[in-house]
């Protein structure tokens, strides 16, 4: 897995729990290409730990992840991770640690990415307000550069699982 160009964390909005979402490369290191069966994140905040296990994919339209091939050439999208069903998240102000994990056929899953992120006060507040909080990877400083916005993203790619 590449560095997401993207990391978004969103708030609870209307029917829609809190969830995360970024933009990436998955690619595979062996000629054959390999099956992604399942992908979760690990949410670190202070001392909570919360699973966001559902996984949905996709460009054009959200589709629940259920197997994805990965060639050696990779695959760009967009993936969004959920809270499991009941699930409750409040984005709190602080320090996090994002994990990803994948889950190939036939085996446990294996964390592939690990990242640490601030979320402002004023940023948790926003995502209270129905905002969203994006994190854009600045390649030139090596740092993911966060701001508040509305769901432009969101808008073009509804949630559909």
């Amino acid at each position: 897995m590449t560095r997401p160009s993207l990391i978004c964390f969103l708030g609870q909005n209307g029917n829609d729990e809190p969830k995360v979402f970024m933009r990436t490369l998955l690619y595979g290191t062996a000629d054959q290409g390999q099956y992604i069966q399942n992908m979760f994140i690990r949410l670190h905040q202070a001392d909570t730990i919360q699973n966001f296990n559902i996984w949905a994919y996709g460009d054009n339209g959200v589709v629940r992840g259920s197997g994805l091939f990965i060639s050696k050439s990779g695959i760009s999208l967009y993936h969004h991770f959920l809270l499991p069903k009941n699930g409750q998240w409040s984005f709190l102000p602080g320090d996090y640690k994002l994990e990803v994990f994948a889950e190939t056929v036939n085996a446990s899953a294996k964390k592939i990415f690990e990242q640490n992120l601030t979320l402002a006060t004023e940023q948790a507040n926003d995502i209270k307000q129905g905002k969203a909080v994006y994190f854009d990877w600045a390649p030139d400083t090596e740092k993911y550069v966060s701001y508040s916005d509305d769901r432009k993203y969101e808008s073009k790619l509804s949630r559909s699982v």
